[in-house]
């Protein structure tokens, strides 16, 4: 699994920092999204998903294969 993301649509609204404060963080110059863990481990793959389904603005892609490129 592999986290992207599209910063320059993030308009801060922090529901990924707020639901996986271990893969995502917002950013003290102005409050973007900051991935933490790009490829996180098995057992934080669920919360990967939920940030994913709940950002407002669908900048959050969880790639699922391992070889992404």
């Amino acid at each position: 699994m592999r986290i992207r993301i599209d910063r320059g649509r993030c308009q801060g609204a922090g529901q990924c920092a707020l639901n996986a404060p271990e893969l995502f963080d917002q950013s003290d110059d102005d409050g973007l999204v900051v991935v933490l863990d790009d490829r996180p481990p098995p057992a934080l793959r669920h919360k990967a998903r939920l940030a994913e389904q709940l950002c407002p603005n669908s900048v959050i892609r969880v790639l699922e294969a391992e070889d992404d490129g």
